[in-house]
C-alpha cells in the first residue's frame, strides 16, 4: 500500500500533533504523542489523573509549547507561532472551555461572550448580533443581561462555551468541561457539543474522566503514563 505524505495527511486533518514530547523538571509528562483530528470530529481523550491529558491539550491549544515535536491546525505550524502572531492565531482559530467558567463577574453573559470578538477588533454590532444569536441557540435567551452571579453552574458553562464559538474558530479545546457539573448538567452539555458538532461540523478536542460520557464521542483516545494506549474508532 503506498505511504500518505505527511503533507497530504496535514492538508487533509484539522489537526496533526507528531511526536509531542514535554517534561517538567526530571518527570516525562508526554513521551512522544501522534494524533490526528478531521474536521467535524469530537474526540475524548480520557486517562487517570496524571496521564498527561491536560498537559497535551494544552500543548495542542498552543497554551504551552512542547520541548519537542509539531502541532499543526488547519495547515499551520503553529508549534512555530509566537508573541502576537500566536495570540492573533489563537484568538481567530482555537475557542476554549474549562472545568471552571472563567467568566468576569462584573460583565453580563452577552458581554462575556463578546469578549473574544473584542480582542479580534470585530464591528461592534455584529458581534452583538452573533452573541445575542449564540446565546439564544444554547437556550439563554432570557438571562444574556444577567451576571454570572445570577446564572446556575450549567448556564455559566454554556455561556463559555458561546464565548468559545463567537469568532467561528476551526477547534474548540474542553479540559474537564463537565468536572465541576452535577450528572444531568453534565449529560446536557455533552449533548450540546454533540449537536453543535453536527450543525457546524465544529472540532471538539475534550479532556474528560467521564468515560460513559466521552463514550458519545465520535472517537475516544486514551492516555497512560505519557502515551495514547487505546483508542475506539
Amino acid at each position: 500500500m503506498k505511504a500518505v505524505s505527511p503533507l497530504i495527511e496535514i492538508r487533509n486533518n484539522m489537526l496533526v500533533a507528531k511526536n509531542i514530547k514535554k517534561r517538567y523538571g526530571t518527570v516525562e509528562v508526554l513521551k512522544g504523542v501522534d494524533v490526528a483530528i478531521t474536521k467535524g470530529e469530537m474526540v475524548s481523550i480520557i486517562g487517570s489523573s496524571g496521564a498527561g491529558k491536560s498537559t497535551l491539550l494544552h500543548i495542542l491549544g498552543t497554551l504551552d509549547k512542547p520541548d519537542s515535536g509539531e502541532v499543526f491546525i488547519n495547515g499551520q505550524a503553529v508549534h512555530q507561532l509566537n508573541g502576537k502572531k500566536l495570540a492573533a492565531f489563537r484568538n481567530k482559530h482555537i475557542g476554549f472551555v474549562f472545568q471552571f467558567h472563567h467568566l468576569l463577574p462584573e460583565f453580563s453573559a452577552i458581554e462575556n461572550v463578546c469578549i473574544p470578538g473584542w480582542i479580534a477588533d470585530r464591528k461592534k454590532n455584529e458581534l452583538h448580533a452573533d452573541a445575542a444569536k449564540l446565546l439564544t441557540r444554547l437556550g439563554l435567551k432570557d438571562k444574556i443581561e444577567n451576571k454570572p452571579n445570577q446564572l446556575s453552574g450549567g448556564e455559566q458553562q454554556r455561556v463559555a462555551v458561546a464565548r468559545a464559538l463567537i469568532n467561528q474558530p476551526d477547534i474548540i479545546f474542553a479540559d474537564e468541561p463537565t468536572g465541576n457539573l452535577d450528572s444531568s448538567h453534565a449529560k446536557d452539555l455533552h449533548k450540546l457539543f454533540l449537536e453543535l458538532c453536527e450543525e457546524f461540523n465544529q472540532t471538539f478536542v475534550i479532556v474528560t474522566h467521564n468515560e460513559d460520557l466521552a463514550a458519545q464521542s465520535k472517537r475516544v483516545l486514551k492516555m497512560k503514563d505519557g502515551i495514547f494506549v487505546a483508542a475506539t474508532l
